[in-house]
C-alpha cells in the first residue's frame, strides 16, 4: 500500500482538522498517510521542504518566497474554504487586530507605544500582513512601543488577556476556533482593525510525490464536499469545501510582502 505523510505547520488548534481530512483521503484513496504532529512546527516545515514529509498545510507566505526559488521542493494542492459569511465562499482570511475589551484603544492608530505581540517571524496573518500595513502608512516596526514574540496566535490573544500585551493581529480562523472552543472570548476582546483579505494558506505537496497521486490527491479534497461523508467533516470543522487554487492566487499575499520588503520595515 502506498505511503504518505502529511503535516501542518499551522497554528496547533487546527491540527484535529487536518488529522480528520487525511484520514478521510486515506479512506477515499485506499492508501495509508500518516499524520505527523509530534514535532516542532519549525522541524516539520524542514522536512517537508526537504522532501521528508510528502504534504501540509503551511502559510502563505512561506509558501510565496519559497515557490519563488527555481528550486522550489513544493507544488499547490488545494486550500480549505472557511463557512463564516466574511469569506463569502471564497478561500480567504483576515488579521483581526485585536485588544482587550477595557482598553481604550480604538483604531491601529492609538496603538502607537503600545506594547504589540506576534505569533512568529514566518506567519503572514500575524506579522507580513503587519509589516506591509506598517509600510502603507510609512511607518515602521518602532511605531509600537515594544515587540514581543509570543510563539503562537493563541499565546499572543492569552498575553493580552493577562496584560502582558495590548494588541496583536491574529489569524481570523484561528481566532473562530478558540471562541468554538471558549465562547466567552468576544466578551473579553475586541477588533479595532482587520488587515487583508489574503488568501488562505495551501495545503501543498512535495515536487518528489508522483504526479498521480498529486493529482488524486487534489481531486479528493476539492469534491470532498460532494459526498456525505467528507461535507460532514468539513462541517464539523467549519469548512464548507477544498478550492482549487493557482500559483496566481497568491499574487496578493506577493504584493503584500513585495511592499514591505521595499519599505525595510521589522518588527
Amino acid at each position: 500500500m502506498t505511503l504518505l505523510t502529511f503535516t501542518t505547520c499551522q497554528a496547533a488548534i487546527a491540527e484535529p482538522m487536518c488529522a480528520d481530512v487525511v484520514r478521510y483521503l486515506a479512506s477515499r484513496l485506499d492508501i495509508e498517510i500518516r499524520f505527523i504532529a509530534d514535532i516542532a512546527w519549525e522541524m516539520r516545515e524542514r522536512l517537508l521542504y526537504a522532501g521528508q514529509i510528502d504534504a501540509g498545510w503551511i502559510c502563505s507566505a512561506p509558501y510565496v518566497r519559497t515557490t519563488g526559488r527555481p528550486d522550489t521542493p513544493i507544488k499547490l494542492l488545494a486550500a480549505p474554504v472557511f463557512a463564516a459569511q466574511r469569506y463569502q465562499n471564497r478561500p480567504i482570511y483576515f488579521s483581526d487586530v485585536v485588544v482587550r475589551r477595557d482598553s481604550s484603544y480604538r483604531n491601529f492608530a492609538d496603538l502607537r507605544g503600545a506594547r504589540w505581540a506576534y505569533n512568529n517571524h514566518g506567519s503572514h496573518s500575524g506579522y507580513e500582513v503587519v509589516r506591509y500595513h506598517l509600510a502603507r502608512l510609512g511607518l515602521n516596526g518602532d511605531f509600537f512601543g515594544q515587540v514581543i514574540v509570543s510563539g503562537a496566535h493563541q499565546r499572543s490573544v492569552e498575553m493580552i488577556l493577562n496584560g502582558q500585551a495590548d494588541a496583536s493581529a491574529i489569524d481570523s480562523t484561528v481566532m473562530e476556533l478558540m471562541i468554538t472552543r471558549e465562547p466567552a472570548l468576544p466578551e473579553r476582546l475586541r477588533v479595532i482593525e482587520v488587515l487583508g483579505p489574503s488568501s488562505q494558506p495551501p495545503w501543498v505537496i512535495g515536487r518528489r510525490v508522483p504526479v498521480a497521486l498529486h493529482q488524486a490527491l487534489r481531486e479528493a479534497l476539492t469534491h470532498m464536499h460532494e459526498d456525505t461523508e467528507g461535507r460532514a467533516i468539513l462541517a464539523e470543522h467549519r469548512l464548507v469545501r477544498f478550492a482549487p487554487m493557482t500559483d496566481s492566487d497568491y499574487d496578493n499575499v506577493r504584493e503584500m510582502l513585495c511592499v514591505a520588503d521595499a519599505h525595510s520595515v521589522q518588527l
